[in-house]
């Protein structure tokens, strides 16, 4: 992205869950023309509002919105899914003359635009459903022992990303005979990549906790277990991909009897802090040079100004020709 002279003509908004990023983008949006893509990996989800911290009907009147409720919980949503669908989107979106900005915390979906994904092999449908059935029944940690055995170079990735990323792990290893981490290197990409301009949110570890757990507190005020509960009885089972999330698991607990309000609320307190310090690491070391560092905790509209200055700067420097020593 470093060589590349036109700015940019997508907009990506970032940073870790409760950082303020819906706040930001809504009237970011208004300013500028835009249509907001979400880079969520949970919010893709249908019927899964509440623990995903999805903006509500009004938000999405006020604003177009692309990329939620998209599959059910018993469905994967690869990064290479996102990355193809988001193609689409912005090219829908440029169309209408209007401005593509992405907003999420799921930096694996931001990577697949900037960084394209390899080609995938085909894969057998039946074989590839009857491997899920039997790697969704293994604990964490037997996956987390054979994507070490199956894909080293991968593991800490996989292993960090949770049970979906590690049976993606598994099962490309498995059905293809190559580690995913053989395909990333050797496979062709499958499309070109997406020039981005990024603004990353940073917010004070402190600060994000006491966000984090307010928001755990507030999921379940706002019904969360009656949300699971429509999920269950709706067909969903507690394994499925979707329902895996931060949220959706403890909930599922509760109602199963197997944990307590209490205990439910402060296992999603900690798993979100934890997740939320994965998100600062993954955004300070993977992110491309010329990102706008934007600090959380300005007042919004200040928030709003220095963005809008830094993009059309961006732009309007972008439009004068080259000087001779820029050739």
């Amino acid at each position: 992205m470093s060589g590349i002279r036109r700015a940019p003509p997508v907009l990506a908004l970032v940073g870790p869950t409760a950082s303020g990023k819906t706040a930001l983008s809504l009237p970011l949006a208004e300013a500028l023309d835009a249509e907001i893509i979400s880079m969520d990996s949970r919010q893709v989800y249908r019927r899964m509002d509440i623990g995903t911290a999805k903006v509500t009907a009004a938000e999405r009147a006020r604003i177009p919105h692309h990329g939620l409720d998209l599959v059910d919980p018993g469905e994967r949503y690869s990064a290479g899914r996102f990355a193809r669908d988001a193609r689409r989107w912005i090219g829908e979106i440029r169309g209408r003359g209007r401005l593509p900005l992405l907003v999420g915390g799921t930096g694996f979906f931001l990577r697949a635009l900037v960084e394209p994904v390899f080609q995938e092999p085909p894969l057998d449908p039946a074989r590839r459903s009857a491997l899920q059935r039997l790697l969704e029944g293994l604990p964490a940690d037997e996956l987390a022992r054979w994507v070490l055995r199956l894909d080293p170079e991968r593991a800490e990735l996989a292993v960090a990303g949770g049970p979906q990323r590690m049976l993606r792990t598994l099962e490309v290893a498995l059905l293809t005979g190559r580690s995913l981490s053989w395909w990333h290197s050797h496979a062709p990409a499958e499309a070109d990549p997406v020039a981005v301009g990024i603004v990353r949110l940073r917010i004070p570890r402190e600060e994000n906790v006491r966000r984090i757990d307010a928001r755990a507190v507030e999921m379940f005020d706002r019904g969360l277990l009656a949300e699971v509960d429509r999920l269950l009885r709706g067909g969903a089972a507690p394994g499925d991909p979707g329902m895996t999330g931060t949220g959706y698991r403890e909930a599922a607990d509760v109602l199963l009897g197997r944990s307590s309000l209490d205990e439910a609320v402060a296992r999603v307190q900690a798993v979100t802090r934890a997740y939320a310090r994965r998100q600062e690491t993954w955004f300070r070391h993977q992110l491309p040079p010329g990102v706008l560092e934007l600090d959380a905790l300005l007042p919004l509209d200040v928030q709003l100004d220095e963005v809008l200055r830094w993009w059309r700067t961006l732009h309007a420097s972008s439009s004068r020709p080259p000087t001779k020593a820029s050739t």
